[in-house]
C-alpha cells in the first residue's frame, strides 16, 4: 500500500492524507494541543463503535465504510474509503429511475437500521425553532434585512418567523445519524453502492430530523424516502401517521422550512452593512441574490403544502 499525499483535505478538527485508492488516514490538526488531541481520540473510538454497532446488521441496501484501526499513541486512524461520489442533486439527476429508487430503498432502510438500533422514545413535544439559531434569524430580520429588501419582504419573512417560531409537534427521540447531507453520503454508479460517512454527531435526536433531513430535502425525496420508511419500519415498536396525514405534511413543511432558512441565516452572517472594497460589494451581491432565492423557494414549499393538504 502507497502512501500519497495528493489530496490533502483538512476540516475543522482533522486532516486527511490519501493512502491509495481504498482507505484515508486522518489526524487531528497539528495545531492541536494535548486536551484536544486526546479528545479527538475520544470521539474517533466513539465513532468507530457506531459504525461497528451498525454494520453488524449487515444490510446489502447500503454500505458503511469501516474504519480499519486507531493508533492512540500517534493519533491516527485508518479509514476505508466510500466508493463514488458525493451524492448531490446533480448526481442524481443524471442516474436513470432504477437508480433513483434504490437510492430512496437505501436511505430509508439506513434510517429504519439506525432508528431501532437502540431503544425509541416516548411521544413528546417539540418547538422546531430549537432546531437552529433562531436568535441569528431575529437578528437578521429586525436588524439587517430592511437596508437590502423590500418592505413586503420583510413582512413576508417576519410571518415566516412568527409561524416557525411557534410550530410544535409530537415526535420521538431515536437514535440517528444526525448530520445527513450530501457531504456524508456517496453514491457510486458503477457499482450501485450507497455509502454513510461521518458518524461523528450520532446519538438521540427527534427522530423526524434524519427522516426529512437537508440529503432528502435537496434532492426532493422526502415524500418517498418517508413512504419507504413507513413501509419497513417496525410498526410494533412505534407507530408512524402516513404520508398524507396533515399533521406529518406540516411537519415536512416546517423542518424544509427551516433547512431554508439554516441557508438565509448562513448567508445573513456574511453580509456586511458597510463594505469598503470591492470584494465585499460583490459578496454583499451575491449574499443578497442567494437569500433572494431562498425565500422563493419558501414561498414554493409553502404552496406545495397547502396545495397538497387541500387536496
Amino acid at each position: 500500500m502507497t502512501k500519497t499525499t495528493e489530496h490533502l483535505v483538512h476540516g475543522r478538527e482533522t486532516y486527511m492524507v490519501d493512502f491509495g485508492d481504498a482507505f484515508v488516514m486522518k489526524r487531528p490538526l497539528p495545531t492541536f494541543g494535548p486536551d484536544a488531541r486526546n479528545a479527538w481520540l475520544e470521539k474517533q473510538h466513539r465513532t468507530k463503535s457506531i459504525i461497528e454497532e451498525i454494520s453488524a446488521i449487515k444490510n446489502p441496501r447500503y454500505n458503511i465504510p469501516q474504519m480499519t484501526f486507531i493508533r492512540d499513541d500517534e493519533y491516527q486512524l485508518l479509514e476505508e474509503r466510500a466508493p463514488g461520489e458525493h451524492l448531490t442533486p446533480e448526481l442524481f439527476k443524471t442516474l436513470p429511475q432504477r437508480q433513483r429508487y434504490e437510492i430512496i430503498d437505501g436511505i430509508a432502510s439506513f434510517l429504519v437500521d439506525m432508528n431501532e438500533l437502540k431503544p425509541i422514545g416516548p411521544v413528546i413535544k417539540h418547538k422546531i425553532s430549537q432546531d437552529f439559531k433562531f436568535n441569528r434569524l431575529n437578528a437578521f430580520i429586525d436588524t439587517k434585512m430592511s437596508k437590502w429588501f423590500t418592505a413586503d419582504e420583510v413582512s413576508y419573512m417576519n410571518n415566516v418567523r412568527n409561524a416557525v417560531g411557534t410550530f410544535e409537534y409530537e415526535t420521538r427521540m431515536a437514535w440517528s445519524h444526525g448530520d445527513l447531507n450530501s457531504g456524508n453520503v456517496l453514491y457510486d454508479a458503477k457499482t450501485s453502492t450507497l455509502s454513510f460517512i461521518d458518524f461523528a454527531e450520532a446519538d438521540y435526536h427527534f427522530i423526524y430530523r434524519d427522516i426529512f433531513a437537508p440529503l432528502q430535502i435537496e434532492l426532493d425525496i422526502y415524500t418517498p424516502v418517508y413512504e419507504a420508511y413507513n413501509k419497513l419500519h417496525n410498526k410494533d415498536m412505534y407507530p408512524m401517521p402516513g404520508a398524507r396525514n396533515p399533521n406529518l405534511r406540516n411537519i415536512m413543511k416546517y423542518r424544509i422550512l427551516v433547512a431554508l432558512l439554516r441557508r438565509i441565516i448562513k448567508a445573513s452572517d456574511d453580509l456586511r452593512i458597510n463594505p469598503e472594497s470591492a470584494k465585499g460589494i460583490v459578496n454583499n451581491t451575491n449574499k443578497i441574490h442567494f437569500i433572494r432565492e431562498q425565500i422563493e423557494k419558501i414561498k414554493y414549499v409553502e404552496q406545495v403544502f397547502k396545495n397538497s393538504i387541500q387536496k
